[in-house]
């Protein structure tokens, strides 16, 4: 049985000292020259298998056979020098360093006592044409584009010579044209020889480019199946355990009055280089503006204006009216806004304090929490209970530490605590980014009943199904401004949306676009 695949992950057991089982009792067996999916929700134990495989954690029990031969693998380097490579969600890059010095660090050539810096562009331009990437290897990371950066974490992978490729989440920022040129570079890869372990939530992307797909629940694995026999319904079903709802029914929008208008909003980063470019317009009670645009064209220096986090800006920002120039984050906040982060971890949540602490971080000087001298405990913990239950959060109790839950978890906290307040305007940035498809739904589905209730939203995403299907209008941002902003969300395809992303079509006419409606 083992000759006919190239990895078998064997009745891997993993339990962390909290007591928590990770991983009971699973196994995965690759075949050479396939893409494999690594499905389930967050908390699965997809993360906590891919750590054993790549040598960061160590198994409580079970073994790998690796090309037909039981091994043990102790760290990273011992992974990468039986050829495994791994490329994270979050890029391992050095931004002022080029391409060809990223692809060979760690690993470089020498010319005596010193790095030969031409013979590693050599290695590089190799490598790059061996698989026919075309990147040019002496720019520097912080200037090429996201989908670039993808490209060259994986000739890293593969300078290293790595036979298996894990990829985890890898298409989580890109346009649809870059996915498109990604998919072309798997199925080379795959054609070669390659065997790729493929972790995504875009189960229309599974179905896409994947061979077969192993689905996890709660630590266990739900079987191995082939991606062509099964649905994307039935692939949902058992990642979670029930059916889940893709795609809403969602009421025309009921207008009213202008919560949150922009003017001429400008904004530099640390650096001095121009972020956001004389931006303007208007959102009503009742709408999701949604905005897209490829990370690093000014989504997250506009976020950060708006909640108050940056202060330095031209123009002008008006909550119901209010200049909030002079506001910190805590005036804006009792404005009525709340805001979901870009980072959970960073700035979402404190992962070493309770699910309690984290619920009411910013609602300690309310009177129905806190007391002349002390805070009223009980009503906190009462209040709390009721939070997690109604949010569905998947833990012991609210005084577990935020940071032992999954990430579909803590961003179920981050946004009980936001939107627990009764928000007239949320600002939701990337709020379901690498969570899995149950908690998407959940959280979906609750940005929709606020709207339908009269809040003002503003929603930033890279998932262009998450904003096609929740947007009532459409912006696109492109180095600053509005490269196109779109009424008729339903009107708009993929294709067209990456096109205003990459800047290959845009409005000349918007450059701000002041809205009324």
């Amino acid at each position: 049985m083992s000759e006919q695949y190239v990895l078998q992950m064997q009745n891997i057991m993993k339990i962390y000292g909290n007591g928590v089982v990770a991983n009971e009792d699973v196994s995965l067996t690759l075949k050479k020259g396939e893409i494999h999916s690594l499905l389930g929700e967050n908390g699965a134990g997809k993360s906590t298998l891919m750590k054993v495989l790549f040598g960061i954690e160590t198994p409580d029990s079970g073994k790998i056979i690796l090309n037909g031969e039981e091994t043990t693998i102790k760290s990273p380097m011992d992974a990468i020098s039986k050829g495994i490579g791994m490329v994270h969600q979050h890029f391992m890059l050095v931004p002022s360093l080029t391409v060809a010095e990223n692809i060979i660090l760690g690993v470089e050539p020498k010319n005596g006592l010193f790095i030969d810096m031409k013979k590693a562009v050599d290695e590089a331009r190799r490598i790059a044409e061996q698989y026919n990437f075309d990147i040019d290897v002496t720019a520097k990371v912080e200037e090429i584009p996201v989908g670039v950066k993808q490209k060259v974490e994986i000739l890293k992978a593969l300078y290293r010579g790595a036979d298996i490729l894990i990829l985890d989440e890898p298409t989580a920022v890109l346009t649809p044209q870059e996915t498109d040129e990604l998919f072309v570079q798997l199925e080379k890869l795959r054609a070669d020889g390659h065997t790729i372990i493929f972790i995504s939530h875009k189960l229309d992307e599974i179905k896409r480019i994947c061979n077969r797909a192993t689905i996890m629940r709660n630590g266990r694995s739900m079987g191995t199946y082939e991606v062509s026999e099964i649905s994307t319904d039935d692939m949902s079903k058992l990642m979670v355990g029930r059916e889940v709802v893709l795609t809403f029914d969602k009421k025309p929008p009921v207008l009213k009055e202008v919560m949150l208008s922009v003017r001429d909003l400008t904004v530099h980063n640390a650096q001095g280089v121009l972020k956001v470019d004389k931006l303007s317009f208007d959102l009503k009670g009742g709408e999701i503006l949604g905005i897209a645009g490829v990370e690093g064209n000014g989504q997250s220096e506009l976020i950060n204006t708006l909640t108050a986090i940056n202060k330095s800006y031209g123009g002008d920002i008006f909550i119901k009216g209010a200049d909030i120039r002079r506001d910190t984050v805590k005036g804006v906040r009792d404005r009525k806004m709340g805001h979901i982060p870009e980072d959970r971890m960073t700035s979402g949540c404190a992962g070493n304090l309770s699910i309690r602490e984290n619920m009411f971080s910013n609602q300690y000087n309310d009177p129905a929490y806190s007391g002349k001298f002390l805070l009223k405990t009980k009503v906190l913990a009462r209040r709390a209970a009721e939070l997690v239950k109604e949010y569905l959060v998947k833990c012991k109790n609210p005084e577990q530490n935020v940071g032992m839950l999954s990430g579909g978890n803590i961003q179920k906290v981050i946004v009980a605590r936001e939107f627990s307040t009764g928000p007239d305007i949320i600002i939701a940035n990337q709020p379901t980014r690498g969570i899995d498809v149950g908690a998407a739904e959940f959280i979906r589905r609750r940005l929709l009943e606020y709207r339908d209730a009269g809040c003002a939203v503003i929603l930033v995403s890279a998932d262009l199904n998450e904003v096609f299907s929740l947007s009532d209008r459409l912006a696109v941002m492109y180095k600053g401004k509005f490269s196109g902003l779109f009424t008729d969300v339903g009107s708009v395809t993929e294709e067209q949306l990456g096109q205003y992303m990459l800047g290959l079509r845009h409005d000349d006419e918007l450059g701000g676009a002041v809205y009324e409606r």
